[in-house]
């Protein structure tokens, strides 16, 4: 059992920064992966950013340049660092992790079998 805990969410004006944090438990091994996504109240939920076992990171084309994902050395804590924020961002994150991900799937919110509860992310115009 994978748990995954998110924080760092908050409130903060366009153009901004805010950097997200994903702490989980359990045991990652092999073919893993680790994402963000986002989402507004009734629409889907979209891939922002992801990390393989390899440290290879994948980035929708929405926040490419604007965000960057990375770990920590003990490998137990997931960032997401979002710079140049935009009101039209959507305003809940999660972080998600799947431990045998294949690459075509990885931004697929389907594919990964692990979400942590979400954390709130608002940026005023």
């Amino acid at each position: 059992q994978v748990r995954l805990v998110e924080s760092g969410g908050g409130l903060v004006q366009a153009g901004g920064s805010l950097r997200l944090s994903c702490t989980h438990s359990g045991t990652m091994s092999g073919s893993y992966a680790l994402g963000w996504f986002r989402q507004t109240p009734g629409k889907e939920r979209e891939f922002v950013a992801a990390v393989r076992y390899n440290g290879y990171t994948y980035y929708s084309d929405s926040v490419k340049g604007r965000f960057t994902i990375s770990r920590d050395s003990a490998k137990t804590t997931v960032y997401l660092q979002m710079n140049s924020l935009k009101p039209e961002d959507p305003d809940v994150y999660f972080c998600a992790a799947d431990r045998t991900m294949i690459l075509s799937s990885i931004r697929n919110p389907q594919q990964y079998d692990y979400w942590g509860q979400g954390v709130q992310v608002t940026v005023s115009s």
